[in-house]
């Protein structure tokens, strides 16, 4: 009986940590943001504003004082030390929000404090928020 217990309590308790390790998921270190959120957070802060879409996506409207570097293109970690200050914050910005992610992850990486728009200009287009050509 005893034995039964310990064989019980041990699968229990592989069974518990198997879980855990199971469902912990690494947590980003950037802000995810919506719309509206994006938007306060770059009309009232000294905020980079970052478009990582190609040249030819960033030409057909972009939100308004956002500087372009493809996060597609090869040199993008190095363009990105050229271009921002990791003494200010960058709100960085894709169509959907999956390219903007992974750029967000790699400045985080680089020592850049980042915030993401969610759903990325497409949601911002929807929204009625300005854009330039």
């Amino acid at each position: 009986m005893v034995l039964k217990s310990i064989y019980f309590m041990f699968f229990v308790c592989v069974f518990l940590f198997g879980m855990m390790a199971c469902s912990s998921k690494p947590k980003d270190k950037f802000a995810n943001l919506s719309t509206d959120e994006f938007e306060r957070l770059i009309e009232n802060g000294n905020v980079q504003r970052l478009d990582v879409r190609t040249v030819a996506e960033y030409s057909e409207g972009h939100i308004p004082g956002s500087i372009n570097i493809n996060i597609l293109d090869d040199s993008f970690s190095s363009l990105a030390d050229q271009v921002l200050d990791k003494s200010q914050p960058v709100a960085v910005y894709c169509k959907s929000g999956r390219r903007s992610r992974n750029a967000a992850r790699l400045l985080v990486k680089k020592g850049y404090t980042v915030y993401n728009l969610d759903k990325g200009i497409l949601n911002w287009i929807e929204l009625g928020k300005d854009i330039e050509k």
